[in-house]
């Protein structure tokens, strides 16, 4: 499917950025369209809905190919209100980041959409116009403003969903309300009809606005240059039930079991070794196992980054699976049975593990479990690298993943079901650092199901006297019980190592005078007692 594109949007005031976000791509042989209107007058529904434009187009382009059209578009719209919604709550303790959304792709001569709040998709065919959308609205008249549903209004999304047969010359319209408000449907489809473009529309909209009911006004235009019969429905893939050494499945060779894991193995095709990770059992009849699993490799192979193993599936595949890059290096955790890392190369695997959260937060994703084990160390040049793995933990952001991870490397806030957020994750940085540049864990050896009491730890310089004070301050502030007391986001903490000069000493919150200031303490405790002192030879002289 080929279509003519064009989109518009006004502000309701020059001062003022507009609420109102949209997007409309051709994508290889299909065409995608979003559109959101961010709720409400604050800078939370702008922020949110562009989040929701960028990512229903992003995660579009590398949709699954087990996936229809409709699949894909309702699993994307649930991932982006989920993500919404643990945002708002743990930036401002409500649902603050609210925003309507309506979308639409087509491939073949199909049309797929869903909408979620009052914006609307208009489809213009043989004269006629007819909505697809629904009006997520208070049904009383005088409350019409009022939304039932939106994105990242509740845990949970439940959009309208639509699809449509068109034909070449058919349009369709995307609006926000500060254009359907303002123009009827015989207006709309006189406009349409004329072949108008979306900054016509807009324009239209806007010629009719008061200054009561003046609002931001966008619109996307689709007009349909061309179509074909062929619609390319997800095809099923096998999951097999059992696999053993000498099987061939998809071209690789499977030769043994990757760490007595049953569903992973190391395979090969030529000289190349890979490790082939395939869906669990129950895959087969169960379909949220099923499901989770194509996420994973919908998630994995969208992280082409040098950061982490090359993940792909391979070619013209009839099993559900996916391969990994095997690279023959020890684990952090093996690496330092001969003793912690040197300082310089602390600071490099600090920065290398910061740069892999940022460049995973792009995604609205955290890794969920770093630690020594999920960490390569490889040497270049008499220097030492490093590359994360274990991709089966990635969360999304603002998750509540429960205890998803390794107890050890948990902060103390996600044994309470806490979200899974940049805060909890420099949390494990900071423990995966102690423990990198000591040797220790910093609170100990913690049990599965172990509800843990986290006592002070010892500070790393006791530990490694080759610390410097501003790195020890980094580590201690980075796994600090009290979240408050934390790097608040990777940018910071990565400010400090990168600028040592500007790190302050650490000091806990509540922490007693001879900790934060043990100078004052003492001049406190000599001048208290020799006040006593004197007290107590002036009482012994006037007896």
């Amino acid at each position: 499917m080929k279509a003519k594109i064009s989109s518009f949007g006004l502000a309701a005031s020059p001062d003022a950025p507009s609420q109102d976000a949209c997007d409309a791509q051709l994508w290889q042989q299909s065409v995608i369209a979003v559109i959101a209107d961010g709720v409400g007058s604050g800078e939370n529904g702008g922020e949110a809905a562009a989040k929701v434009v960028e990512s229903i187009v992003t995660n579009f382009k590398s949709r699954p190919r087990t996936w229809t059209i409709p699949k894909a578009l309702e699993e994307f719209t649930k991932l982006i209100n989920r993500t919404l919604h643990q945002e708002s709550l743990a930036r401002f303790e409500r649902a603050a980041m609210l925003t309507t959304l309506a979308v639409v792709a087509g491939e073949g001569e199909k049309i797929f959409g869903l909408n979620l709040g009052d914006s609307r998709v208009y489809h213009f065919h043989g004269g006629e116009l007819t909505q697809l959308s629904v009006d997520h609205c208070a049904e009383d008249e005088s409350l019409r403003h009022v939304l039932t549903r939106a994105v990242g209004m509740a845990p949970d999304a439940a959009p309208h969903g639509f699809e449509r047969t068109v034909a070449v010359g058919d349009v369709l319209l995307l609006c926000t309300d500060g254009v359907s408000n303002l123009l009827p449907p015989a207006e709309l489809k006189s406009l349409l009809q004329h072949r108008a473009s979306a900054r016509t529309i807009v324009s239209a909209a806007r010629e009719r606005a008061t200054e009561e009911n003046l609002d931001d006004a966008s619109a996307v235009v689709l007009e349909i240059t061309e179509t074909d019969s062929y619609y390319a429905t997800a095809q099923p893939l096998e999951v097999p039930d059992t696999l053993h050494a000498g099987q061939l499945i998809d071209g690789f060779t499977l030769v043994r079991p990757f760490n007595t894991a049953e569903r992973t193995w190391f395979a090969q095709r030529g000289e190349r070794t890979v490790v082939l990770k395939f869906p669990p059992r129950e895959a087969r009849f169960n379909d949220t196992s099923l499901n989770q699993f194509v996420k994973e490799i919908w998630t994995v192979t969208r992280l082409k980054a040098g950061y982490f193993t090359e993940a792909f599936v391979p070619d013209s595949g009839r099993v559900l699976c996916y391969a990994m890059e095997y690279i023959e290096a020890p684990t952090l955790k093996e690496f330092l049975r001969a003793g912690p890392l040197p300082v310089e190369a602390g600071v490099t695997l600090a920065k290398f593990l910061l740069d892999a959260c940022q460049f995973l937060l792009r995604f609205d994703l955290v890794h969920g479990d770093l630690k020594p084990e999920n960490i390569l160390v490889l040497k270049r040049e008499n220097e030492l690298t490093f590359k994360l793995i274990d991709f089966g933990s990635i969360s999304e952001i603002f998750s509540v993943a429960s205890r998803a991870g390794t107890p050890s490397y948990l902060a103390p806030e996600r044994f309470r079901s806490a979200p899974i957020s940049e805060r909890t994750e420099i949390f494990a940085l900071g423990v995966t650092l102690h423990q990198a540049l000591t040797g220790t864990l910093p609170y100990g050896e913690i049990e599965p199901f172990q509800n843990p009491v986290f006592a002070d730890p010892k500070r790393p310089g006791a530990l490694n006297p080759n610390l410097p004070p501003w790195l020890e301050s980094v580590i201690l502030k980075a796994h600090s019980v009290r979240p408050e007391d934390r790097h608040q986001n990777y940018s910071e903490m990565k400010f400090e190592l990168e600028n040592p000069a500007s790190v302050r000493p650490w000091q806990r919150t509540g922490a007693p005078l001879l900790e934060r200031n043990p100078l004052l303490f003492y001049k406190v405790g000599f001048f208290v007692l020799l006040l006593v002192s004197i007290l107590l030879l002036i009482r012994l002289l006037t007896k």
